[in-house]
């Protein structure tokens, strides 16, 4: 039964949704932050936000900063912004719980790198979440394939590389520190943010002004309106990714993911309730088959 699925269900359960309505709440003000700044500039100053509280973290005893085997989970960081690139990316074009449907294909990816490439067997169970996830995707793009743009696939790019990190997690960082990983995250992000940056400054770009420029906008300084968004983000992502964590502590990583896709309730809430975002009918089933094949593919994995 899920009672006994791990040592103290219940506590894991709060604590994964308490997590998932932080992040689903923050989310949301990336389509701010993209009115007046760019992604990179972003990537950088939140960053620049987060690792301190990271450092305070380690330093009251809530772990260590340093990597058993900094190779591997630099490789695990280097995935898993590049997933957050993508799905931040997608914010300013699309709104969140389409982003988040994307992200959230990862299961399936997670499954078709361990079949393919690990080599590790898959039950029909598992295919058949895989091919409902697809037909969700299909549903949440809910558009006219003749207008569909390279933006549209842009958080499902992130699902992939998310499950890439996920399984250079399992297979490449077992017994390194919570901490280590998520500044080692922040780290990787702010130098991919700069380097973004300097490429963009060899090149006299036509940036769309507002969200529309996110992607192609450079350093702009100062970002006033959007510093206390970013500062959020920096914020509620640690806040939210450590509450994650602790979830995955508390109890069995089959039972806890579940909770996860209460993210699809949180997110689209806050859209709603803040910037009065909705969703179709059409979105909404997708959404549920996305979130369908994904608890099907924990339970079935554990």
């Amino acid at each position: 039964m899920i009672q006994n699925s791990s040592i103290n269900g219940r506590a894991a359960a709060l604590t994964m949704l308490a997590a998932m309505m932080v992040i689903g709440c923050i989310d949301n003000f990336i389509a701010l932050i993209a009115r007046d700044a760019g992604l990179w500039q972003f990537q950088i100053l939140r960053a620049a936000m987060g690792l301190p509280l990271v450092v305070l973290a380690s330093v009251v005893g809530f772990g260590t900063l340093w990597a058993l085997r900094l190779w591997a989970v630099a490789l695990r960081s280097f995935f898993v912004a590049f997933a957050m690139l993508f799905y931040f990316g997608s914010l300013a074009f699309m709104p969140l719980a389409q982003a988040l449907a994307g992200l959230f294909t990862s299961p399936i990816f997670i499954l078709l790198i361990t079949a393919f490439i690990l080599r590790e067997p898959v039950g029909p169970a598992r295919i058949f979440a895989v091919i409902i996830g697809f037909i969700g995707i299909l549903l949440v793009l809910d558009s006219d394939w003749a207008t569909l743009t390279w933006t549209s696939f842009l958080p499902v790019f992130g699902g992939l590389f998310y499950a890439m990190g996920a399984v250079a997690t399992r297979q490449l960082c077992e017994g390194e520190s919570t901490l280590s990983m998520l500044s080692m995250l922040l780290i990787i992000q702010a130098i991919i943010g700069a380097l973004a940056l300097a490429v963009l400054g060899q090149f006299e770009l036509t940036v769309p002004e507002g969200a529309a420029g996110f992607i192609q906008r450079g350093w702009v300084w100062p970002v006033t309106a959007a510093l206390p968004f970013i500062l959020l983000q920096a914020v509620g992502s640690v806040l939210g990714v450590g509450l994650i964590i602790r979830a995955y502590q508390l109890g069995s990583a089959s039972y806890v993911a579940v909770y996860e896709y209460s993210v699809f309730i949180s997110g689209p809430f806050f859209a709603w309730m803040l910037f009065g975002q909705t969703v179709t009918a059409v979105q909404t089933g997708g959404i549920l088959l996305v979130a369908a094949a994904g608890i099907v593919i924990a339970w079935r994995s554990s």
